[in-house]
């Protein structure tokens, strides 16, 4: 036997058990998209264009019957593996280079061999029909949302970020459907009950940011400052859009202007669009040119808290931000999706500070990023902000508060190390070298050590590649009345002598000043040598500018005090302090702060701060005191709030205190006097209801109500709008008085189909587990878990650790906390990332078990 047959018969051998030749190596043909596979295309595949058609018909469960073009150039003419994440029954037609071959198909991919490939250019055209799953198909709208992997459930493609690509894309729908896409429109040809548009060639776009929406909007359209903008929306509260369209339209003109002058690149794509989807997954998806947004986050009311106000200058600058980062300069894999984020967040934060202030930035920055990223990196399941990545069907398990919240807090150290103006140069450089390409974090950082003296690759150790938090704890001497010592220590949350280097402040307080010192902690123990010879002071207030990272110490003495510190930073960063000591088991126990906290609602005038002392008050009252507790406490927060809110001036802040009576109440009392609200939308004085309100007071009252009603009926009697009428019948089970449908529901969530709108099942499911309820709901819990997986297949990046959050945020009982031991323990070999999700979403659970209450 020669050589030559030899081989053959090897590849023969290799290709029958699932393997592909991919680049000149033999990479296995496996489900989802690894890190093998996507390394061998990246290297073998360039100039890739794709040509696409999807014939939408009205009826949304009819197939949508497609079509595709690609056109590719290949370094080495190997066999290649085109991602397809559908059965073979969808695939109708396959040609390669003008000749029809056979469909070999295998674990979601289509295999095409080597012979009918070349060097060269090479053109693939496929027949198929659309999978439903990323399109969102509604009654009367769809959108699709591809991110990170989905895009291959849909239509055949090479579904990794660095194969980025120009799409020609061309959708047949109802004539009476609007559509917006990644690219100007440039015909469109009416038929006789369609219609179909031809959009210009897009921009190049990795596969996850290749969008179109299509269905019954109404279209908006403004010229900004001699740039075009296009707005699809369905919202049908004329209220709301006189409210809003014009200021989502500015709010957009001013996040382009501020990242031009800051990054000195125009906008970089072809064309500004965004779309208001109903109960969108995500607060929002940034496709050049067809942005998609939660339409509640962009159509508010005149009773809208600042903070509404502020969050969505904050989501706009968010997507409006990945335009350069994460669109222009896309990572070249997903274990730096979170690179994206941060520049997004940090991006952001910073239009905010322009717009806002500093004083409101730095508050806002605090008390957006701070507890949320604690709350995972203080758990037995934190992950690193840089994690490991074997296959894009896992991309989704990376994301995640560290992503969004603790990589934010990273970034803006490193720029305090490395100065405002050499960070910016350094950006700077970083977008224009890998424009329209792909980066990695190791790019950037090489680049961003040319800009500074300070070691970035150990700095980037600690913060980027390794988990947790630090623990601070100070030491104080005197000589006299003269400090004569100070000094601050940090170890790891579990141990240890790692070192998060990083600057704040600590602030000494006296009966008549105060002084601020500066601590830089590069080491382990940090000694505030300018302490050295201060009066003793009457307290001191750690981390008094809520910059630096990690568990602080809490001074007693300040704690009396803490609502005559007069910076709300200040009063924010020592609420903070306070919360998670408190979940530490130190200074406080839950019931003690609980009582600090109820005096707080009564003389905070700050409204972002006070919705953080009642988020925490809340939080406590449900989730770490026994029910026995809540109810010798009760009576007094009812009636502490309520008289609260009736001596506080400020609408807003009436609003929150409003909102957390109604989270809080038990009392037939306040039951009656919700009900009365709701049923003669009579608001009390100086508060502004509208239906939203009225229809989660509804809720509230349906879930609190032990004899039959028909509230929720009525609440759907009084709805308009179509799209919020859907969701309220949608969670009327889950509230049911009836356990028997509710367990109903509960089963009915196994089923795929039911979990479609997954913004939907997660407030059901917060309903269902609510503490009230919890003594017919625990028994859903082992089932939940035993969905997780499944979850994770077939949700959209956020769903796990929503699905997990919404059913396990309000236990705290210790039958609770043993379904999760137990479910851990008998599945040794679980999803490592999934195992997080879990224990991060049931750390309370755990912490409550811990604490003496």
């Amino acid at each position: 036997m020669n050589k030559v047959t030899k081989y053959f018969l090897l590849f023969s051998l290799l290709s029958a058990n699932g393997f592909a030749q991919q680049g000149g190596q033999k990479t296995a043909v496996e489900p989802g998209v690894s890190l093998a596979l996507a390394t061998a295309r990246s290297n073998n595949i360039s100039n890739i264009q794709y040509r696409l058609h999807f014939n939408i018909p009205a009826e949304q469960t009819a197939p949508i019957q497609s079509t595709e073009g690609i056109d590719f150039k290949l370094n080495k003419s190997d066999q290649l593996q085109i991602d397809f994440k559908q059965d073979v029954a969808h695939l109708k037609a396959i040609a390669v280079n003008g000749k029809a071959i056979n469909i070999d198909f295998k674990n979601e991919h289509i295999l095409v061999d080597q012979q009918y490939l070349k060097s060269g250019n090479n053109h693939i055209e496929i027949g198929f029909v659309a999978g439903n799953e990323s399109l969102n198909r509604n009654k009367d709208f769809l959108y699709a949302l591809f991110v990170p992997d989905h895009a291959r459930t849909v239509f055949p493609c090479f579904d990794q970020p660095d194969l980025k690509a120009n799409f020609l894309l061309s959708l047949t729908v109802p004539t009476d459907w609007k559509v917006m896409a990644n690219s100007v429109k440039k015909d469109s040809l009416k038929l006789a009950d369609a219609i179909t548009y031809h959009f210009k060639n897009s921009d190049q776009l990795p596969t996850y940011l290749f969008s179109f929406t299509a269905g019954k909007y109404t279209y908006v359209n403004r010229k900004m400052k001699d740039r075009d903008m296009e707005f699809l929306h369905r919202e049908t509260d004329s209220a709301k859009i006189k409210f809003s369209v014009d200021s989502v339209f500015v709010a957009h003109r001013d996040a382009i202007d501020f990242l031009e002058n800051w990054t000195a690149i125009k906008y970089p794509f072809q064309k500004v669009g965004f779309a208001g989807i109903p109960d969108f997954q995500f607060g929002g998806m940034e496709h050049p040119g067809e942005v998609q947004y939660k339409a509640s986050a962009l159509f508010l009311d005149q009773g809208a808290t600042k903070d509404q106000f502020i969050s969505r200058s904050n989501l706009i600058s968010h997507e409006t931000a990945h335009m350069w980062f994460g669109d222009l300069v896309t990572m070249k894999w997903f274990n730096d999706v979170w690179m994206k984020e941060v520049f997004a967040n940090f991006m952001a934060d910073k239009v905010t500070e322009k717009l806002m202030g500093k004083s409101t930035f730095d508050l806002k920055f605090l008390q957006d990023h701070y507890p949320a990223a604690y709350g995972v990196d203080r758990t037995l399941g934190a992950n690193p902000i840089r994690q490991q990545l074997e296959n894009l069907q896992e991309a989704g398990s990376m994301y995640g508060n560290i992503i969004y919240h603790k990589a934010p807090i990273m970034m803006r150290q490193l720029e305090l190390l490395m100065g405002k103006e050499n960070f910016q140069k350094g950006i700077r450089e970083y977008l224009k070298k890998y424009a329209y390409g792909n980066a990695t974090w190791n790019d950037l950082i090489t680049i961003l050590s040319q800009y500074t003296k300070s070691d970035l690759y150990s700095w980037n150790k600690v913060w980027v590649n390794e988990p947790g938090r630090p623990v601070f704890s100070y030491e104080i001497k005197y000589e006299g009345d003269k400090i004569s010592d100070l000094s601050l220590s940090q170890t790891g949350e579990t141990g240890g002598q790692r070192v998060w280097p990083q600057s704040f402040t600590v602030k000494l307080f006296y009966p008549t000043n105060s002084k601020v010192l500066t601590v830089n902690a590069m080491t382990a123990k940090t000694l505030v040598a300018e302490a050295k010879g201060l009066p003793k002071p009457q307290y001191i207030l750690f981390n008094a500018d809520g910059a630096g990272y990690g568990l602080f110490p809490v001074d007693q003495h300040m704690v009396a005090d803490v609502y005559n510190i007069a910076d709300p930073l200040e009063r924010a960063s020592a609420y903070i302090n306070c919360y998670e000591n408190m979940l530490s088991g130190k200074c406080f126990k839950p019931y003690e702060l609980m009582v600090i906290l109820l005096k707080g609602i009564t003389v905070e005038k700050n409204e972002m701060n006070l919705r953080l002392l009642t988020g925490y008050m809340t939080n406590i009252y449900w989730t770490f005191l026994p029910a026995d507790k809540r109810e010798s406490i009760n009576v007094l927060m009812e009636k502490t709030i309520w008289n609260a809110l009736i001596a506080e001036p400020l609408a807003n802040n009436k609003k929150i205190l409003f909102n957390a009576y109604q989270n809080i109440y038990q009392s037939p009392e306040a039951g009656k006097r919700l009900y009365d609200i709701w049923l003669k939308q009579s608001a009390p004085e100086g508060i502004k209801l509208q239906e939203d309100d009225y229809s989660s007071l509804a809720l509230t009252i349906a879930l609190k109500t032990d004899t039959i009603n028909n509230i929720l009926k009525e609440q759907l009697a009084r709805t308009k709008n179509e799209d919020r009428k859907n969701r309220l019948v949608y969670l009327m089970p889950a509230l049911s008085l009836d356990v028997k449908e509710r367990d109903n529901f509960f089963n009915s969530l196994k089923d795929r189909k039911n979990r479609r709108k997954e913004a939907w099942v997660t407030t059901a499911l917060a309903y269902l587990h609510h503490p009230i309820r919890q003594v017919t709901s625990e028994k859903y819990l082992p089932g939940s878990l035993d969905l997780l997986e499944e979850i994770q297949k077939t949700g959209d990046i956020f769903f796990p650790q929503s699905w997990l959050a919404a059913i396990f945020s309000g236990y705290n009982d210790k039958k609770a906390y043993a379904v999760v031991q137990d479910f851990l323990k008998s599945h040794p070999d679980y999803n490592p990332k999934l195992k997080d999700k879990i224990l991060q979403a049931t750390d309370n659970l755990r912490r409550a078990q811990q604490i003496v209450h």
